[in-house]
Formats: C-alpha cells, structure tokens, sequence
C-alpha cells in the first residue's frame, strides 16, 4: 500500500474524506494543498529530497481566487508531473464525467485511476486505490456503464446521412425533402424523428447539437 501521499483539492470536505479512506488503509505520510502550484511545489521539493511521493491524487477543477496560480486546474498539474515524475502513480477524483474526456487523461496522460466523485464515492476511492496499489488501472463503475452505452448504439447509413445533413446546418424539418429528392429512405418526418429520438436515447444526448459534437468527436461523420 501506499506510503506518502499527496492531495490536491480545494474543498476541505473533500479532503477530509480522502484523509479517513487514507487512514483506513493504513497510509502513514499524506500531505493536502488546495492549490496545484503548491501540489507541484511540494513534488519538486520531495524529488530534490529523495523522498517522492508514491501517489498523487488530485481534482480537475480547482476555483479561483485571489491567489493567481500558474498551474490553473488539474489536467495542467497532471503534465507537469508526467514531465517531474513519470512514474507517479495518478488518480483523479472528480465530478466530471465526459467520458472522451476521462478517456484522454488514460491515453494522453498516463493516469492510473479516475473516481467519479458521487454516492458511495468513499468506497470507490478505497477500491481505487486498492487497484493502483496492484499496478491495475481503474474507472469508477458509472463511467464504465456510460462508456458502454456509447458503445452500445450501431450507426446505421441512414443514420450517418441525416447528421452529416444537421452538420451541414440544415433545419430537420427540412430533411424528409433532401431525402425524397435523392431517393434515399425513409423520408418522412416522423422516420427522421424516430431515428434521432432512438440515437439520443440511447447515448443519453439531449439535442441534436450535443448528437453532431458527439459524432464528430468520435468520428463518425
């Protein structure tokens, strides 16, 4: 298990819970700063020291107030500690949940672990933990159920044409006549309208914008 911890989150509740899941788990050394300067700062030092951390956990979202940071959010301390200490093992705990996002700190940055904060988030942490302790990666469970569900909705041809078409800019109500004069179908209205609804649905995507981003993202169209 870990030995010497690092945290950085800029709400004191929050450190309180990490400090008792860290306890539990037997960690002798864990040190807490509220800004990512200050968390760099102290890597820096411990490197110089010979005594590095063996893990940082850290937020993404840190606000801000009158004390002008250079390192502003999380992402930005992740890099920076990819460039001191490669081998750092890295969780982050936070309440975003774009899955492409969470994606990109694993593949990008090397992280070792993403806990969602939400219910149950003690727990999730400790299994986290746990699990990097081991050299395994981990996702918090509601990431993997969301990540699935992006998986999970097979894009048809008909399916690509009418985003490619609100790509494009075109109204949908204008779609059914584009379809019509270039033979494709179904061209009705309610055709376009059931196929987007199913799409959204299932993917969990409120609007058609949200639904051309997340094609384009994932490069479907």
């Amino acid at each position: 298990m870990f030995k010497k911890v690092l945290i950085a989150e800029d709400h004191e509740h929050v450190n309180i819970s990490v400090r008792k899941t860290l306890e539990d788990l037997g960690t002798i050394q864990k040190e807490f700063r509220y800004y990512c300067d200050d968390a760099l700062t102290l890597l820096q030092a411990a490197m110089r020291q010979e005594q590095p951390f063996d893990l940082l956990i850290t937020d993404l979202s840190f606000e801000e107030d009158k004390n002008i940071q250079q390192i502003a959010g999380g992402r930005e301390l992740i890099k920076a500690v990819r460039q001191l200490q490669p081998s750092l093992k890295i969780i982050v705990f936070s309440l975003e949940n774009n899955i492409n996002m969470v994606d990109e700190l694993f593949d990008d940055h090397g992280i070792d672990a993403y806990v969602r904060k939400a219910r149950h988030d003690a727990e999730d942490l400790r299994k986290a933990i746990d699990a990097v302790s081991s050299n395994k990666k981990y996702r918090s469970a509601s990431l993997m159920h969301n990540k699935r569900i992006e998986n999970s909705y097979d894009f048809k041809a008909f399916d690509i044409e009418i985003i490619k078409l609100l790509c494009s800019g075109m109204p949908q109500k204008n779609i059914p006549g584009y379809l019509q004069e270039n033979n494709i179908k179904p061209s009705g209205l309610s055709s376009v309208e059931k196929r987007l609804n199913a799409i959204k649905t299932t993917l969990n995507i409120s609007s058609n914008e949200q639904l051309v981003a997340y094609c384009k993202d994932k490069k479907i169209i």
